[in-house]
This record gives structure tokens, C-alpha cells and sequence, in this order.
């Protein structure tokens, strides 16, 4: 029998305030009351990460997820980073993003991904694909404690 889920710090890397909206939708109407936090580029993710320029007091989050397309670093730079870093290269980082690009994917794979997901046009597949994240990270897998 699984364990109660414990709420987790999720990170969300995302620039479209429309994709924002609907992930805090998506976590919202869960059962889990998750704390989501919401970057809008790459060097603000770093910041976070790293706890710095407004930052100081971020939470270490369980869960990134990461979109591809993003100004400043984009997140290939910002998936290579975490994962070069042997402070946050723990942390699971699921790519949620536009692109279905088979390149994108293998490059997102290769940087250490733990999982590709291209986001759904339709509201409610969308809103339904981001739950299935939540839930998996949430009830199935077993994270490492927070530091």
C-alpha cells in the first residue's frame, strides 16, 4: 500500500503566462496542495536554483518542470546546467514544451531529462497531461528528502 503523498516544491520554468495559467489550474484542482513556484526565463531559474537576486529564500524544489523555449538561457542551457551541478542534479526535471521535435527530445535526453513531454494544444489534455506529472511525482515515485 503506497504512503499518503506528501505536498512537494515544484518549480515551473515557463514564459507564457497562458501555460502558467493552466498549470496552476492543472495543480489547483489536484488533490495534492503542492506549492508551485513560477520562473519566467532561464537566468531567473538559475537564480532560483542558486538562491540569489530576489531568491534568497527559494525553497530547494523536488519537482522543475522546464520548458524549452525561454529568453535569456533557454532551457537546454538551464537542463545542463542543474544537471552538471552536483547540488541540484538530483532533482527530477520533466521538459514541458512545444516542441515534438525528435532532436529536442534526444537533446533533452542526452542533457539527462527525466522526462519529455510535449505540451497538448487542447486546454483539457493539457490541464490532464500536467496532472498525470503531478500525480507520478506525487503518489508513485519516491523522491530524495530536501536537504
Amino acid at each position: 500500500m503506497m504512503a499518503p503523498a506528501q505536498p512537494i516544491e515544484v518549480l515551473l520554468v515557463e514564459d507564457d503566462p497562458g501555460d502558467e495559467l493552466m498549470t496552476r489550474e492543472a495543480f489547483q484542482d489536484n488533490k495534492i496542495a503542492n506549492t508551485l513556484h513560477v520562473v519566467r526565463d532561464g537566468e531567473e531559474a538559475l537564480d532560483f536554483l542558486y538562491r540569489r537576486n530576489g531568491h534568497t529564500d527559494a525553497p530547494q524544489p523536488d519537482l522543475i518542470l522546464l520548458d524549452l523555449n525561454l529568453p535569456k538561457y533557454d532551457g537546454r542551457q538551464v537542463l545542463q546546467q542543474i544537471k552538471s551541478d552536483a547540488d541540484l542534479a538530483h532533482i527530477p526535471v520533466v521538459v514541458l514544451t512545444t516542441s515534438s521535435a525528435e532532436e529536442d527530445i534526444l537533446r533533452s535526453y542526452k542533457l539527462h531529462a527525466n522526462a519529455y513531454v510535449t505540451k497538448p494544444v487542447d486546454l483539457d489534455q493539457f490541464i490532464a497531461a500536467v496532472r498525470q506529472i503531478d500525480e507520478f511525482f506525487v503518489t508513485v515515485v519516491r523522491l530524495p528528502k530536501r536537504s
